[in-house]
């Protein structure tokens, strides 16, 4: 493995936990083992790790983009980040306001559907 595939597993780890990330890796296969790298030394290795935006305004800069393109899926799994990337529940609203004005209030109205679904399931099994 590369150092920036390192880089982003640690990374990774940070932000989504460890718990998240064993499950993913333990449901790896051959087909998907190349795009994970991908995405852990692009994503995590690259975005994520960079030195210049603090992990709250990756958080915040993630979800808006996820809501805007209609990336609903990957919400949740963005909404309990926040636990760790320090971003609050009034980040979050703020950032899918911006969506609401700039990409649509239905993108934004959907992804502060899952938004408080997911922080409901966290409030019940931290």
């Amino acid at each position: 493995m590369t150092d920036r595939y390192d880089q982003g597993m640690a990374t990774r780890r940070a932000v989504l936990g460890d718990t998240h990330v064993d499950r993913a890796e333990a449901a790896k296969t051959d087909m998907d083992t190349q795009f994970q790298t991908l995405i852990t030394e692009g994503a995590w290795g690259t975005v994520w790790s960079g030195d210049s935006i603090p992990q709250r305004e990756r958080s915040m800069l993630t979800l808006a983009l996820l809501a805007a393109l209609g990336n609903f899926d990957e919400i949740p799994m963005h909404i309990r980040a926040t636990a760790r990337t320090g971003a609050s529940k009034q980040d979050v609203l703020e950032a899918f306001q911006h969506v609401a004005i700039y990409a649509g209030v239905p993108r934004a109205n959907q992804a502060l559907k899952l938004a408080k679904q997911t922080y409901a399931e966290m409030e019940q099994d931290p």
